[in-house]
């Protein structure tokens, strides 16, 4: 799922951000990844200083040592230690979660991800175990309990335990294999599995939001697959990961623009698009930013904003053009297509996976 608002949370304080949700169970769970963190290590070396790193938002002061030398003072041979923290949590908390696990998690964070939306999702993040990695889980903690106050949903217990280097790195791949959608085949950098006919969308795990196994991240690429978008202008607003954009410009798009407000979801698209050799105009921005009109235009974000930019969104499609949002709960349909219905915009195709809606709407 792609993010334009990934951080549009100074509506709830400077902990926490607004966001919507998934509809997850324990029982049966499929994992993605998303990261919200500004370094990281390839999959094949996690012992880089970036794996200290826990963004921006962390003073420089309280930056651990280098990874491998982090361990209580251990040798670059020694076995780097890890704290995984997991947190139990409601479809509608689940992205505020992630947000503030997101802030101290190397690479981000996993959520597991069940079928079944009557019980709680896990979002779990893991941090080098060094002299400040309490104090993290700590002020995570803290934030957490600030989370309550909003209401968006029962929140577990944070739960943590110490994990090998190899468990933690196992625990990523694990999230990540290759998956076919559509036309698609959405597989890891380090996976060399068989396409066949299908088009590869090759992603690095650590990317920002859209690793092809989100509900909302499918059904945009089921459609992609159905739309013909050879030779036409595409925009992809919250790209994210770029995994949609990247999926037009393989099915021969003329033009493709991808815009995400957050800096580090854009740099990442950029590997992302470079990694995968197509080109695309890639930029931090938001859809009031787009310039003229498209053919498609792709959104895959959050109904709440969703409804904020719909003004932008339907004065950039074309006439006849194709819009695609998805991110939307099901009992928020109703609103997303009065907010639409009002700058002109009809459905002319839905489809529904669990609580998950996905719309194509045109003039």
């Amino acid at each position: 799922m792609c993010r334009i608002s990934a951080r549009p949370g100074a509506a709830i304080s400077s902990s926490t951000s607004t966001w919507s949700s998934r509809a997850r169970s324990r029982r049966t769970r499929r994992s993605y990844i998303r990261s919200s963190t500004p370094h990281r290590a390839s999959p094949s070396n996690p012992r880089t200083t970036a794996a200290c790193s826990t963004g921006s938002k962390t003073p420089s002061s309280e930056s651990p040592r280098p990874a491998a030398a982090s361990a209580a003072g251990a040798s670059d041979t020694t076995q780097i230690r890890w704290l995984e923290i997991a947190v139990p949590a409601h479809a509608e908390a689940v992205d505020a979660v992630s947000e503030i696990l997101g802030r101290v998690g190397y690479n981000g964070v996993a959520v597991e991800e069940p079928l079944d939306s009557a019980t709680l999702a896990v979002v779990k993040a893991y941090l080098v175990y060094d002299q400040v990695a309490r104090i993290r889980v700590r002020r995570v903690r803290d934030a957490l309990g600030h989370l309550q106050a909003f209401g968006l949903g029962p929140i577990g217990e944070l739960q943590v335990r110490e994990v090998a280097d190899e468990e933690w790195l196992e625990t990523w791949k694990a999230s990540f294999k290759p998956i076919r959608v559509g036309a698609f085949l959405v597989r890891p950098t380090w996976s060399d599995a068989d396409p066949g006919e299908a088009i590869v969308l090759s992603l690095d795990p650590g990317m920002a939001f859209g690793t092809g196994l989100h509900p909302t991240t499918q059904a945009c690429l089921r459609a992609l697959s159905r739309i013909d978008v050879a030779r036409m202008r595409v925009a992809d607003v919250g790209t994210g990961s770029a995994i949609l954009a990247i999926a037009c410009a393989k099915r021969g798009a003329r033009e493709v623009v991808a815009v995400d407000i957050d800096e580090v979801a854009a740099r990442e698209a950029k590997e992302n698009v470079a990694r995968n050799g197509v080109g695309i105009d890639v930029g931090v921005g938001s859809a009031s930013d787009l310039v003229g009109t498209f053919d498609v235009v792709l959104a895959n974000i959050v109904a709440a904003v969703l409804q904020k930019i719909a003004p932008h969104l339907a004065a950039h499609l074309g006439r006849g053009g194709r819009l695609v949002v998805a991110g939307i709960i099901a009992t928020e349909e109703d609103e997303i297509r009065a907010a639409f219905a009002g700058h002109g915009l009809r459905p002319v195709g839905r489809e529904q996976e669990g609580d998950w809606v996905t719309l194509e709407l045109t003039r």
